[in-house]
């Protein structure tokens, strides 16, 4: 395409990258070196997931995007409420995410859909698209780990929740079934 043959300069002026959206990130977490890791970690799993079910080009950057931002209500959260529960993240996040994004031209990401998508990160009834199942998927992978859950509890997400072929494979790679 004619895109790949200009300046990487002009491209960056037409769009927000996935490299800015994370610098602005760490920069939004001040130090938080958990918030950092965590979100660093559900980016790169919701990155693989997204390349290894074919997303289109502009689904892969929403599915990017929204996993850098993901638990954008936390600090807010914990200031507030003295935890993060879901239940309060997805409370909180929707203006964060607007605020976040307001420098950005209408139109050049689907700020609606990402706002979205963050409000619902912990729900996993009536999951309605495939960017959020990999989100789902991708911030599952982190959370058993960091916060060591059991095998029954990772097998029970695993036959409830996850759907995708990528995702279920890095599941099962991690967490594999100990006899």
């Amino acid at each position: 395409s004619a895109q790949v043959n200009k300046p990487v300069r002009e491209r960056q002026e037409q769009s927000m990258t996935v490299a800015e959206v994370i610098k602005k990130m760490v920069e939004y977490s001040k130090g938080d070196l958990h918030d950092i890791n965590h979100f660093m970690k559900v980016y790169a799993y919701a990155k693989t997931i997204a390349e290894g079910e074919n997303l289109s080009p502009e689904q892969q950057k929403l599915v990017e995007v929204t996993a850098v931002v993901h638990d954008i209500a936390c600090p807010l959260c914990r200031e507030k409420y003295g935890n993060t529960s879901g239940k309060h993240q997805e409370e909180e996040s929707a203006p964060l995410v607007a605020e976040f994004f307001k420098d950005v031209p209408a139109g050049e990401l689907d700020v609606e859909r990402i706002t979205w998508l963050v409000t619902h990160h912990h729900t996993y009834t009536n999951v309605e698209g495939m960017d959020y199942q990999i989100l789902l998927e991708a911030d599952f992978l982190v959370n058993a780990g960091e916060s060591e859950y059991s095998k029954q509890a990772i097998e029970n997400f695993c036959r409830k929740v996850f759907r995708t072929e990528a995702g279920t494979h890095l599941l099962k790679s991690m967490f594999p079934e100990k006899e």
